[in-house]
């Protein structure tokens, strides 16, 4: 598995952009109202992937530091027993990350799009106001999607040498 390139998410977007601009600029008063609270998943869905990158860097670093002989003392003075990661469940963290950098990137262009056209309407459209705040809304939780997806991303990457590169532990994905 290779990582995400980021020129790659960019092009997503930027395409995205352009064309949900076009989209919105033909057909804007024939689209439903936009709701404020349309982009509220996206925002949850990136504080819950970044509870989880902190969550997952925290075990997998315990777990490094306990196998290299560095175990930390707990809170309370004495050294816990360290949770094993399993390898597999880091991989399919690592593909739920790189689903969610893609998806960010698109709502992030079709937000983006969206608000492209609706702000400069502010003082000539009526509706434009509540569109331009829902936009921007949906604009800044796509970006929060995308950084916790990439940030989850980089939590899963397998360290370079160290002890982490044993012979029986080399596996390629």
């Amino acid at each position: 598995m290779t990582p995400i390139r980021r020129r790659d998410l960019l092009v997503v977007a930027v395409g995205l952009a352009i064309a949900t601009w076009l989209l919105v600029r033909t057909y804007y008063g024939d689209l439903p109202p936009l709701h404020w609270y349309l982009p509220i998943p996206l925002g949850i869905i990136a504080v819950a992937e970044a509870l989880g990158a902190r969550t997952l860097r925290a075990r997998l670093t315990a777990e490094r530091d306990a196998r290299s002989g560095r175990e930390r003392p707990s809170s309370a003075g004495s050294t816990a027993q360290v949770r094993r990661v399993e390898p597999l469940l880091v991989a399919r963290v690592a593909v739920l990350a790189q689903a969610s950098a893609w998806v960010g990137a698109g709502f992030a262009g079709i937000w983006a799009g969206v608000l492209a056209y609706v702000a400069p309407e502010l003082g000539r459209l009526q509706s434009a106001a509540g569109d331009t705040v829902t936009a921007a809304l949906g604009l800044l939780f796509a970006a929060g999607l995308v950084v916790a997806g990439l940030w989850l991303e980089s939590v899963c990457r397998v360290p370079p040498g160290g002890e982490d590169d044993a012979p029986e532990a080399d596996v390629r994905a």
